[in-house]
């Protein structure tokens, strides 16, 4: 890989479109790993048990793990590694990771997933895990001075009554943690269509809750209408939103923010080849780009690499970075005095 620009280094920016689970190294797996003693992956002769220590991943085993071949294949290496997240220690460690390596990369606000449909299915009690995280979140923003707000996913899959109970979950913890500000759907789009959420969505908004949604990544670009009809004010990923120029137009014309997310694409399948990614397209029809890393070490990536992918393979000048990284804050859900001030370091870089 090239080497990362200074310039990209020390822009500030700030990550919209990033899954705490997904923020794990294959070190940090094969550490949590051997803590726990978790079972190897179902059916794949890839991964044995070390005899001397039990079944924990080594990290050549992680590392194996995130080569997977389609999006089917990275849903099923997200569960495996969410899979040995098994204590709220866990997650404090993570969180505090996480913010070392978004301060490394310039990154001075985040808005990050937390996926509680994943814990509910495991049948874990969801607040002792937020607890652990929120530990690490306040440690992380006094060694890195990284603001980080909660973002609560359900697992659009396993169905409404989950996707519910999921949202009444973090209407009950709003309180006690002020840092969750929305909820979300992720998961696979083909199994679970956003107008099922509709109901769901309008009991979130009436709590005070931002609505987010995952869509236009698998599938075509009704996923993205029915996002937006049922009140999603951001768009994670909408990879295919060009192919409804309609789309497009109500896009730029509203300025709904989208989270595009070049790497996830690319190794998930979802886009081809990398020209072939929509990024620059999005850009210059005027819509409200934001660049952001997802599940950065599963895609071989970090929100820096990204503005670097940006600049080398779609030509992105410096002025158009600095404003990719003003609509990161514009595009947040920070009070308004806040984003005026993240615009005006923007603008002294």
């Amino acid at each position: 890989m090239d080497p990362i620009s200074p310039f990209i280094l020390s822009l500030p920016k700030a990550e919209l479109h990033l899954h705490l689970e997904g923020t794990l190294t294959p070190q940090t797996v094969s550490e949590l790993s051997r803590k726990h003693n978790t079972p190897l992956p179902v059916g794949n002769s890839r991964y044995k048990a070390d005899e001397r220590s039990g079944n924990f991943l080594s990290v050549a085993d992680v590392e194996r793990l995130y080569q997977y071949k389609d999006f089917v294949g990275f849903l099923q290496a997200f569960k495996s590694i969410a899979d040995r997240l098994r204590t709220p220690e866990d997650y404090e460690l993570i969180t505090y990771r996480m913010m070392q390596q978004l301060h490394a990369d310039g990154v001075l606000h985040a808005e990050v997933y937390i996926s509680a449909g994943i814990l509910h299915w495991r049948g874990e009690e969801f607040e002792p895990f937020v607890a652990g995280a929120e530990r690490g979140r306040i440690t992380g923003e006094r060694d890195f001075g990284v603001s980080v707000l909660w973002i609560i996913d359900a697992v659009r899959h396993f169905g409404v009554e989950e996707a519910q109970r999921v949202v009444e979950t973090a209407i009950s913890l709003r309180e006690k943690y002020p840092t969750i500000i929305g909820i979300g759907i992720g998961g696979d789009e083909s199994k679970g269509p956003a107008e099922q959420f509709r109901r769901t969505y309008a009991f979130a908004k009436q709590h005070g809750l931002h609505l987010l949604a995952h869509a236009g990544e698998s599938v075509g670009p009704e996923s993205i209408w029915a996002a937006i009809n049922i009140g999603a004010e951001r768009i994670g990923h909408g990879l295919n939103a060009g192919q409804d120029p309609d789309l497009v137009d109500m896009l730029a014309e509203r300025q709904i923010p989208i989270e595009v997310c070049i790497s996830s694409n690319i190794r998930t399948g979802c886009c081809r080849k990398l020209d072939e990614h929509p990024v620059k397209k999005m850009f210059d029809a005027g819509l409200m780009v934001t660049l952001n890393s997802d599940d950065p070490p599963m895609f071989g990536t970090s929100l820096a690499r990204e503005y670097q992918i940006a600049r080398d393979a779609f030509g992105f000048t410096d002025d158009q970075l600095r404003e990719l990284a003003r609509n990161s804050f514009e595009a947040s859900f920070l009070p308004a005095e806040r984003k005026m001030h993240f615009f005006s370091i923007c603008d002294t870089k």
